[in-house]
C-alpha cells in the first residue's frame, strides 16, 4: 500500500536559519556550505511521504512536533493531516527553551 503524500512547507524562520547557517559556513568552507545544504534539503525531502520517520522532539513530548538529526543541526517539523512544517533549523549545541521563548517574543 502506497503512503499519501503531503506537502513540505518551511517556516519563514526555519529558511532564515537555514540560510543563515549556509553563509555562516561559507564565509570560510564554501564548498561544505553546500555539502551542508543538500544534506539539509535531502533529509526534508523524504518528508512528504514519511513524515514519521524523525524521532519526537523531547523537550515538547508530543507527537506533532517531530525532529530529523542533521549534524550539526536539529531539523524540526510539524506534521498534520495535511501538511509538515520545517519549524526551525537549530544548531544542536543551541538550548532549545531559550530558542523557543525567544520565538514566543517574536510573534
Amino acid at each position: 500500500m502506497a503512503s499519501r503524500r503531503v506537502r513540505v512547507v518551511w517556516s519563514e524562520s526555519a529558511r532564515d536559519a537555514l540560510d543563515e547557517a549556509i553563509a555562516y559556513v561559507a564565509e570560510d568552507a564554501p564548498d561544505t556550505a553546500r555539502r551542508l545544504l543538500q544534506t539539509v534539503l535531502d533529509a526534508a525531502a523524504p518528508l512528504d511521504v514519511f513524515s514519521s520517520r524523525g524521532r519526537i522532539v523531547p523537550e515538547l513530548n508530543d507527537i506533532a512536533f517531530r525532529e530529523l538529526l542533521v549534524d550539526p543541526f536539529r531539523l524540526i517539523y510539524q506534521v498534520t493531516p495535511s501538511e509538515v512544517t520545517i519549524v526551525a533549523l537549530l544548531h544542536q549545541a543551541r538550548d532549545f527553551h531559550t530558542w523557543q521563548g525567544e520565538q514566543q517574543r517574536d510573534e
